[in-house]
């Protein structure tokens, strides 16, 4: 059976330690402990006495002052994991948290999940290829040597880079290294340990290389683990359950999270806010508590983007740079119709497309499985789609020898509405509206990862009046827009009424748009 041994960095609120040591340490796990040099010496020694008599508590022989970004950081988590190998012989995981985090599985779930797998959970990608790093620097943080902590002297720290990069002091990464990051919250198997500190033993080489990196806890663990343990191993992934803003800040959980965090298939979570008393004691007793069943719906990630972005009211904001001057054309006319309900869009595209002859290509923007003829790969891929659009669409009438293309488009894609009507060619507008019920409304919480097969009804009482408001903004804000050429078909209305909304936007006559408009089971479901 699993033992865990959970290596604990730290550097604040004393209380707060000495319960989670206590409550891990409870279920049969140990614990070692590195508590942060630049901290308070008495609420160390707070810790240390509170913990004295816990034969399954260890903490490291000499503690050092940490940073953010720094090698000290990977020192501490060295230190600690020293201690815990040599303290508990019997453990055979070990799992990296933090005083923000706290387990959000029982201690019974947890070692059935570890004994389940015989693997390392440890999220690693190529750092060059991967695009994990989102913003701020990235090679830089490897090819130049950092001494100084970016937040507390900033200036400095990007001086030093300057001058490094004018002078090409560039250095070579170790060469039988390939670099790997990803989240430096990971669970690893003993005999994966012991290969890492035989390894920071026989290679002092790699060890300058990585103290003089910058953010190394990104980085170390992740590229050692892809060197000594086999890919079959490796879970590409973290247990603990955290997410970040859009502007890089860890998002906090507070007292009514506690029942989202127990639905995700993790096995910890981080941050738990310092004030949500409440989540902090359930979560505490929840360690230890026996036959506890867990419904994972783990729709947390989406659940909390899909929020975040509806307090949102500009979606764009200039151009791309790789749109500029790239016109679909003067003479063109690119014609889109904006649907919710895609099977109606498509629907109405095939009539069309039957009557019409003209081409047509549906929800290329948001299906990646959309049907296109081979462009020399800007096609292969959603988010080379989204990328190149003008150019994608450009190429589309070039292909098919065509003045004139009908695509689909999902009405939440304003930005692009507002990218082709702001180009040269002629752009026209169909909107189409239909009716939701709540059963539409769960089929698309469901598509998109907000509501899962296990979500409580609870959630989705919350839940679906924000996605059927969502909708209507939706078409508010295509409206609001004030598009030229913009026509509006309504489920609600009769086919005449319809009609003459095709017309206008296909420029056809008023007998064919009736006919189109008249297809059997249109807005059927």
């Amino acid at each position: 059976m699993a033992k865990i041994a959970y290596i604990l960095l730290c550097h604040k609120d004393p209380k707060a330690i000495v319960q989670q040591a206590q409550q891990l340490t409870a279920a049969g796990d140990c614990i070692a402990i590195h508590f942060d040099a630049r901290a308070d010496m008495c609420d160390y020694r707070q810790i240390r006495d509170s913990l004295a008599d816990n034969p399954n508590v260890a903490f490291v022989r000499r503690r050092i002052k940490c940073g953010w970004g720094e090698w000290s950081l990977v020192q501490a988590t060295l230190l600690a994991i020293e201690a815990a190998v040599d303290a508990y012989p019997c453990a055979t995981h070990f799992y990296l948290m933090s005083g923000d985090c706290m387990a959000i599985k029982t201690a019974e779930y947890v070692h059935a999940f570890l004994d389940g797998t015989d693997a390392d959970f440890i999220e690693s990608h190529d750092f060059f290829e991967s695009e994990w790093i989102k913003t701020g620097l990235k090679e830089e943080r490897l090819i130049y040597r950092h001494f100084l902590n970016e937040r507390r002297h900033k200036r400095l720290f990007y001086a030093s880079v300057a001058f490094q990069k004018k002078l090409g002091l560039q250095r070579h990464l170790p060469p039988d290294i390939q670099v790997q990051i990803g989240s430096q919250w990971w669970c690893l198997r003993r005999t994966t340990i012991e290969k890492i500190l035989e390894m920071t033993r026989q290679r002092a080489d790699l060890m300058r290389f990585c103290r003089t990196s910058w953010i190394p806890d990104e980085t170390f663990f992740q590229t050692l683990v892809r060197h000594l343990v086999p890919e079959t191993e490796i879970r590409n992934r973290t247990l603990t359950f955290l997410m970040f803003s859009d502007y890089g800040i860890p998002v906090t959980f507070y007292n009514d999270h506690y029942d989202l965090l127990l639905a995700q298939d993790y096995l910890f979570a981080r941050k738990i806010s310092p004030e949500a008393h409440d989540l902090k004691a359930r979560l505490g007793s929840l360690y230890a508590a026996k036959g506890v069943q867990f419904q994972i719906s783990n729709e947390g990630a989406n659940l909390f983007q899909f929020l975040t972005e509806r307090g949102r009211s500009g979606r764009r904001f200039a151009r791309r740079f790789w749109e500029t001057e790239s016109s679909l054309g003067r003479e063109r006319e690119l014609m889109i119709v904006a649907c919710k309900k895609w099977h109606v869009a498509k629907r109405l595209v095939a009539g069309i497309r039957q009557k019409t002859n003209l081409p047509a290509v549906e929800y290329l923007f948001n299906e990646e499985e959309t049907p296109l003829p081979d462009l020399g790969g800007i096609q292969s891929t959603l988010i080379k789609r989204a990328r190149h659009k003008r150019a994608l669409i450009r190429m589309l009438f070039d292909y098919y020898d065509t003045d004139r293309l009908i695509i689909c488009a999902d009405p939440s894609e304003l930005g692009l509405m507002h990218d082709f009507f702001s180009d040269r060619s002629v752009t026209r507008l169909l909107e189409i509206e239909c009716q939701f019920t709540d059963t539409d409304l769960i089929g698309h919480a469901r598509r998109v990862g907000l509501y899962g097969e296990q979500s409580g009804s609870e959630a989705l009482v919350r839940l679906l009046p924000a996605i059927r408001n969502e909708i209507m903004d939706e078409s508010d804000r295509i409206r609001d827009a004030g598009f030229p050429n913009y026509q509006r078909m309504r489920e609600t209305a009769t086919p005449e009424e319809n009609a003459r909304q095709l017309s206008k936007f296909l420029t056809l006559s008023h007998f064919d748009a009736l006919a189109i408009a008249r297809i059997e089971h249109l807005f059927a479901d």
